[in-house]
């Protein structure tokens, strides 16, 4: 008999083993007289030791981590009707849980289910799918680091960046370097001329020309 075929029907006290699911019901298995029965969905809902979790202080846990502690632990089952006794057994077997939302009715029915699942020789345990699954969910939960870049695509980002700025740059000081050509272009013209007819002068005297006297006619 496996952990994972084992059921509680709310309604009827104990567990069950499911034997076949049908469209409107189950047929299932007593562990305690072994009587076998037909249960109505319509009436009773199932619900799989494996798929039960238990509120505590921090993340909810599997019924098979409370079930598994008690195992382990050397403390002896306590009066299923005696509420502090119940408390105080699960605040030395598993003190995590959460006590303000695990009534003592769930304490109790703890207690009963391992006392069956003990006396049918059941294997605490998680079926392996159950396990995948669980490692599967934890894995999605973490935060993953974003990949780092490669020095190569760094490098050729950098190089499109520089591109895509370099012309940008251009056009801001074109225009200004025109203004400031045409400018000096301006300021050059007298001294062009200035030296042109300076030029000249200096030809004719090389060829012996003298300058011409300018005179004044007397009245």
């Amino acid at each position: 008999m496996e952990y994972n075929k084992i059921i509680a029907v709310t309604g009827l006290p104990g567990l069950y083993e499911l034997l076949s699911s049908k469209s409107d019901g189950a047929i299932v298995r007593s562990l305690e007289d072994r009587s076998t029965r037909f249960v109505s969905s319509r009436v009773h809902n199932f619900s799989h030791l494996e798929s039960i979790e238990v509120y505590t202080v921090r993340d909810n846990v599997n019924l098979v981590d409370v079930l598994k502690a008690m195992e382990a632990g050397s403390e002896k089952l306590p009066d299923e009707k005696d509420n502090a006794a119940l408390k105080a057994y699960f605040s030395k077997v598993y003190p995590d849980l959460d006590f303000d939302r695990v009534y003592s009715s769930d304490l109790r029915k703890m207690v009963k289910w391992f006392a069956v699942l003990k006396s049918n020789n059941i294997e605490i345990k998680l079926s392996e799918q159950e396990e995948e699954a669980a490692a599967e969910e934890t894995v999605e939960t973490e935060e993953t680091p974003a990949p780092k870049k490669k020095a190569a695509t760094v490098a050729k980002e950098k190089q499109t960046a520089a591109k895509e700025t370099a012309p940008k740059e251009k056009e801001k000081v074109k225009a200004p370097v025109k203004e400031k050509k045409a400018k000096e272009a301006e300021e050059e013209k007298p001294k062009a001329k200035k030296t042109a007819a300076k030029s000249s002068a200096e030809k004719k005297s090389a060829a012996g020309e003298k300058p011409k006297k300018t005179t004044k006619k007397k009245s």
